[in-house]
């Protein structure tokens, strides 16, 4: 990414790019904040436990490596280990060594894992039908992808994610 010679260089957003901006901002961290707080009130979990439960549930054995985990998550490294110590501690998820790296862990779910996002996830996805999908038409709903699908591969080309 080449970096602006002086804050004078940068053009300013017109007033429509601006309002597009803020109200995606807007959009992005609302949704952000009503996931966490319907996870919360209905299945007391923290959308980030959910996050990880979800890939694990929909892996062919349940189990995931936790390098495999962490770049399906974009965490950092720390993040992850302290989100797995929690969650061990609750049930929903163990760890045991690889037996194909020796550096390397499995991360499993849970029984009581499979329970809690079998029972969180009508309810989440209740929500997110409500707030989100119904709100939008189909074509709304294609330019959406057709959006994240140019802007996610030029974040990865500028190494921003």
């Amino acid at each position: 990414m080449q970096t602006p010679s002086s804050a004078n260089s940068v053009p300013w957003l017109s007033e429509h790019e601006d309002a597009a901006w803020r109200s995606f901002l807007a959009l992005s961290r609302g949704m952000e904040r009503a996931i966490d707080r319907q996870l919360q009130r209905d299945s007391e979990l923290s959308s980030s436990e959910y996050h990880v439960l979800v890939p694990l549930s929909e892996s062919k054995d349940g189990s995931m490596a936790s390098r495999e985990l962490l770049r399906h998550l974009d965490w950092e490294r720390s993040r992850l280990s302290h989100m797995l110590s929690r969650m061990e501690k609750r049930g929903m998820v163990c760890r045991k060594p690889s037996t194909q790296d020796a550096r390397g862990l499995i991360v499993e779910i849970t029984d009581h894992g499979r329970q809690v996002i079998n029972a969180a996830a009508p309810w989440h996805l209740a929500m997110v039908r409500e707030a989100f999908m119904d709100q939008l038409s189909s074509d709304e709903l294609k330019t959406l992808v057709s959006v994240a699908g140019r802007v996610i591969p030029q974040l990865e080309k500028m190494n921003l994610v």
